[in-house]
């Protein structure tokens, strides 16, 4: 848990002057920093709680106010914010960033990692463990989940996918149910799956020392609150116009502190947030993996909910938190690209040969990164999106050239293998 901060704001002015820096004030702004933090910027204590006190009385100035229900928030788009939400703006939103940053082979194959990124690791948030191999072999083969965890994993998949089809319409009761259907498919008991919690056990704890950390609102008011929650998602007025990323981000906030289903919340929640980001036209937002950037910030990731709770719901804290995180993830996409463009030189060997598509030189050119890669027919078709026939000529063409070998498994099915005048052909 984390240390309240005081509430005695009894103090004159003046008495703050001598701790008090340009330096500080910004820190405070651009980080926006809860008592735990401010505390230890000056000294003695009693100084650290007149800057505290002087914080509070600044930001009540600036906030803006939303209720859900008998859920009030407040939030404050402060100057870093801005220049923050602006910079995502310039890059998640411009349909010219979209041809200039992916090629047509980059955005599908992007496309299908940033899935399954996605998929695994909203799953890992909430305790799924496999491996990242094992976990994307089994998406792109199309196998069956051998477990709990690749059970969740394959959910989430198939949840952004259902996502992905339905982004430009509004959401109601019934996709809630069926958003919690698709992640808590054959994990979670029949009776509790698609429907809101009917009863007040439920409780957010600290998994270490089993300590209660949040009470959500009782059950009996699920109804009414979440039938305002899909208002808000589906109306955003010009005269209470609330900006996309930070709307996004308190439904987020939204689900995880109401926590209207026995499990699956946090799924759900992240879900709820790819959604309305994709319905609002940010597009980039579908080639990231935003949950695994949280997997690697997880303490912040909980302790923004925290500081939102114990300082009077002020949501703020969870918004910077959620647009550090679509920063960071723009980032490692740009680093994925850059990457890409790197090998492209090395995949012009492959484009050499004659009858070589895009498709087929990729194929080659994994197999030369890994020579005990292998492909099946399905695989191809999940990797390119491309029809099974597509996918089966793509192969069988490389395996009549020598390049690639065809092993049966049985009498449906087989696998693709480095061929026998492959190193001939590309040493």
């Amino acid at each position: 848990m984390i240390e309240k901060a005081p509430n005695d704001f009894t103090y004159e002015s003046n008495e703050l002057k001598p701790y008090i820096t340009p330096s500080i004030t910004k820190k405070i702004d651009n980080e926006y920093l809860y008592w735990d933090k401010i505390k230890y910027l000056v000294k003695p204590i009693d100084a650290a709680k007149k800057l505290w006190a002087t914080t509070k009385i600044l930001r009540e100035f600036k906030y803006d106010y939303i209720k859900i229900q008998n859920i009030d928030c407040k939030y404050n788009i402060t100057k870093t914010l801005q220049q923050k939400l602006h910079y995502l703006d310039h890059n998640f939103g411009a349909g010219l960033q979209k041809e200039q940053l992916l090629s047509d082979l980059d955005k599908q194959q992007y496309l299908n990692n940033a899935l399954m990124e996605e998929s695994i690791f909203s799953s890992m948030i909430e305790g799924a463990t496999t491996t990242r191999v094992k976990a994307k072999d089994m998406l792109r083969k199309n196998k069956n989940p051998k477990n709990k965890s690749e059970q969740m994993i394959l959910n989430n998949y198939e949840t952004i996918q259902f996502i992905s089809d339905n982004k430009t319409e509004d959401i109601s009761l019934e996709k809630l149910y069926e958003i919690h259907r698709l992640v808590t498919k054959n994990t979670l008991e029949e009776e509790k799956v698609g429907v809101f919690r009917k009863n007040d056990e439920i409780h957010v704890m600290n998994e270490i020392t089993g300590e209660i950390v949040h009470t959500p609102p009782g059950f009996k008011k699920l109804d009414q609150l979440m039938f305002s929650f899909c208002d808000f998602f589906n109306n955003n007025p010009k005269d209470n116009f609330i900006h996309p990323i930070v709307k996004a981000s308190i439904l987020h906030f939204l689900v995880g502190y109401i926590h209207p289903f026995v499990d699956g919340n946090g799924r759900t929640a992240r879900a709820i947030f790819y959604w309305y980001l994709l319905k609002e036209g940010y597009w980039l937002a579908e080639y990231l993996s935003i949950s695994r950037v949280i997997m690697k910030t997880k303490t912040q990731y909980e302790k923004a909910y925290i500081y939102t709770e114990i300082d009077d719901m002020d949501v703020t804290y969870f918004i910077h938190y959620q647009v550090k995180v679509l920063t960071q993830a723009f980032e490692d996409l740009k680093k994925h690209v850059a990457k890409k463009k790197k090998k492209e030189a090395k995949l012009s060997t492959f484009y050499a040969l004659p009858n070589i598509n895009e498709r087929q030189a990729q194929i080659l050119f994994w197999i030369k990164e890994n020579e005990n890669r292998h492909f099946s027919v399905k695989e191809i078709e999940n990797i390119f999106s491309i029809t099974n026939q597509t996918a089966r000529t793509d192969l069988e063409n490389l395996v009549n050239q020598n390049i690639l070998k065809k092993i049966n498994i049985n009498k449906k099915t087989a696998n693709y293998w480095k061929g026998d005048d492959f190193d001939k052909k590309f040493l």
